[in-house]
């Protein structure tokens, strides 16, 4: 299923948050949205999903208007892990995770057999299992955010989006997430602040700062020296790793940036 997001924009009391963007996933694609705080990556992937109605332009799946398609019909083709947790009510994690199977069910229907080996499947995927009967409340940031992830497998969307799928886990979950999210081979958008799983993990990239697409393409196309510093404000180092032949980037603060610099040996933008 593509994904494709034309001219949007959104404001809020007269500021802009989300300027004329476009953007496009194709079927299969995972597809990074970088930029620093603020720059409007949350909001733009809540015009996708239709939490906010955008004030101009048109959000896309398979060339149909998401806010012309049913919102259960929209559920079904599109699953999605927010940055923000659940409130105040006490559910356990099998609950969370069963949430995931709502859009195919209706309003009196029972869970069946095959929904609880869905649940069991994805909790095992994202190493959940022996949480299955804890409150979802007295779980950690990074335990949180793979329930949720499972609740997305869950519900076998075509369309995977993601605000920040990795914030509060550790480096070995960061890796297991993006790793299942790629395997999965669904059309995914990912808003996301680490540059080096980004270009480890991303087909291709959208860049924002202030509100406004700045760059788009893959990640050897887009992340550059330049760039890194212009929409970030850091100095940095970009390089090919030997191993696996993907980008790597290294970061330095402002006064050891100045000084290598200068270094004709080896220059750094």
């Amino acid at each position: 299923m593509n994904l494709q997001a034309e001219n949007v924009s959104w404001s809020v009391e007269a500021k802009q948050i989300v300027d004329a963007v476009t953007l496009a996933v194709a079927e299969g694609e995972f597809v990074g949205l970088l930029g620093p705080n603020g720059s409007g990556k949350s909001s733009l992937l809540r015009t996708i999903y239709r939490m906010l109605q955008p004030d101009a332009g048109v959000i896309e799946l398979d060339g149909a208007n998401v806010w012309h398609i049913a919102p259960r019909e929209v559920a079904r083709q599109m699953a999605v892990v927010m940055q923000e947790r659940t409130g105040d009510f006490d559910f356990s994690v099998n609950e969370i995770v069963m949430m995931g199977r709502n859009p195919h069910k209706g309003m009196f229907d029972r869970d069946t057999i095959r929904d609880f080996q869905l649940v069991d499947d994805a909790l095992a995927r994202v190493d959940m299992t022996d949480f299955a009967q804890r409150s979802f409340l007295t779980l950690s940031g990074g335990e949180k955010q793979r329930v949720l992830i499972a609740r997305a497998l869950v519900q076998q969307a075509r369309v995977l989006v993601l605000d920040e799928p990795t914030n509060h886990l550790d480096i070995h979950y960061q890796l297991e997430i993006l790793e299942l999210v790629k395997n999965l081979g669904v059309t995914t958008v990912a808003a996301l602040h680490e540059l080096n799983l980004a270009a480890f993990y991303c087909d291709r990239l959208y860049v924002l700062k202030a509100g406004r697409m700045v760059a788009s393409g893959t990640p050897e196309a887009v992340l550059c020296p330049d760039l890194i510093r212009d929409v970030y404000d850091v100095w940095s180092e970009v390089s090919t790793h030997p191993l696996t032949g993907k980008l790597t980037i290294t970061f330095f603060p402002e006064k050891v940036g100045h000084r290598l610099n200068g270094n004709n040996k080896r220059q750094i933008i």
